[in-house]
């Protein structure tokens, strides 16, 4: 199988061509000739599946419903709705402003549609926090806060499970870029193997899930599409190997 890629560093180990983004349509040609694109751009993926019919890697369902939290949300609603917290998503007036407010007691946890690592998430607490939110957002996406003080990271590759751990941290968001530290402690496998078929439902092959265990169950609040791997690195698990081994399972 001829690949191509479009990020060096995500493609390191694995055997393939290499493009840069912002030479794109003067590449075309590599596209054209290659059976499987990998690791395109957000803003490429239309031409290369619809212009060019080539395959990508991710999948296209990894990449339209992970680069928007709300897009993302319809999904799980529609498929496993009791694994999501309770979620609005509302166009800003001065009806849903004040319906948020019906819907929620503080604190709540308002977020950006488009963002990862961490950033764009707030816990708002307040009157105050809610409206500096209102102020500069046109959507709101306004989920209910489940105190914890750590998440299951569970990182999806083709279609199997190569690694999972706890997100530890005493703070608000349980991300590495923000601080949290990694346990690898009493793993739930139910709800590894779980997510694992939610994955494999909505077609989702390159991605890390971040989920909430409660004593009533377990909680998906996001995956993202890019994300690091140093979580993997004390469980042995490569991350470029187990990309190459999937690849080499398509042809």
């Amino acid at each position: 199988m001829k690949k191509v890629s479009f990020n060096m560093i995500r493609s390191a180990g694995i055997k393939t061509d290499y493009a840069k983004p912002e030479y794109y349509f003067d590449q075309l040609d590599k596209v054209r000739a290659a059976d499987l694109v990998l690791f395109p751009e957000y803003w490429m993926v239309n031409s290369i599946i619809y212009g060019m019919s080539k395959a990508i890697f991710p999948s296209p369902a990894t990449y339209h419903l992970g680069h928007d939290k709300i897009e993302m949300t319809r999904a799980f609603k529609a498929t496993y709705p009791h694994r999501i917290p309770k979620t609005l998503i509302y166009g800003k007036n001065p009806y849903t402003i004040e319906r948020v407010l019906e819907e929620f007691h503080y604190p709540f946890v308002a977020k950006k549609a488009k963002s990862s690592m961490g950033q764009g998430v707030w816990l708002i607490k307040n009157d105050q926090d809610w409206l500096e939110y209102v102020e500069n957002h046109d959507t709101f996406y306004v989920q209910e806060f489940i105190p914890n003080d750590r998440d299951l990271r569970v990182i999806v590759i083709g279609e199997e499970v190569v690694g999972a751990y706890w997100r530890v941290s005493e703070a608000f968001l349980n991300n590495v870029a923000q601080g949290a530290n990694f346990s690898y402690e009493d793993i739930p496998e139910d709800v590894v193997k779980e997510v694992q078929t939610i994955a494999n439902t909505l077609s989702i092959n390159h991605a890390a899930f971040d989920v909430i265990v409660t004593e009533d169950g377990f909680y998906i609040l996001e995956f993202n599409v890019f994300f690091g791997s140093e979580g993997l690195l004390p469980l042995g698990v490569k991350l470029p190997q187990k990309i190459e081994e999937y690849l080499n399972t398509l042809g």
